[in-house]
């Protein structure tokens, strides 16, 4: 759908901007016609007899069936682009929205997994245990560990092995 909508509103856009082409090409051409060829000659009226009036009235065709043809032709490709563009920004828009709440949700189960663990554990808590009861990565678990830990004033014990455990007061 989306591909035959931008192969259309390409289309459009080019049809319209021939047609409109078209039109200005006719409008140089007739005005070019209109000069004097001869300027030599005295009588203008001699010179008059010269103009093709055949063909000042195709120019004049050609140019007012451009713009016919190629004004709307234009506008409603560019009606199209602008939906598509709009569109494109209302579906990132969404995305975004459902990506925040995405990441929200796993906000609030962290969360959740952090005062439960404080609860079985009277208020302590090691990266280790935190990291494998919440699925995270050590490097954002320990993240999120130090950011609780800063926020309730908790303290910190390092073992003999260097693991280090957060005391929280409950």
């Amino acid at each position: 759908m989306k591909t035959a909508e931008k192969l259309a509103a390409g289309w459009l856009l080019t049809l319209g901007f021939m047609f409109l082409t078209t039109t200005v090409s006719a409008v140089i051409t007739k005005n070019t016609t209109l000069k004097p060829i001869l300027p030599g000659i005295p009588d203008e009226a001699l010179a008059k007899d010269f103009i093709n009036k055949d063909a000042l009235y195709q120019l004049d065709n050609t140019a007012t069936q451009g713009i016919i043809f190629g004004v709307p032709t234009a506008l409603l490709g560019g009606w199209l682009v602008l939906g598509m563009y709009k569109q494109n920004r209302q579906n990132k828009k969404v995305l975004t929205e459902r990506q925040n709440e995405y990441l929200q949700c796993q906000e609030q189960a962290k969360l959740s997994q952090f005062y439960q663990m404080l609860q079985a554990n009277n208020g302590r808590i090691t990266l280790l245990s935190f990291a494998m009861q919440s699925q995270l990565p050590p490097s954002e678990a320990q993240q999120f560990l130090d950011q609780k830990a800063k926020e309730f004033n908790a303290n910190f014990q390092v073992n003999e092995e260097g693991g280090v455990s957060y005391h929280f007061d409950v």
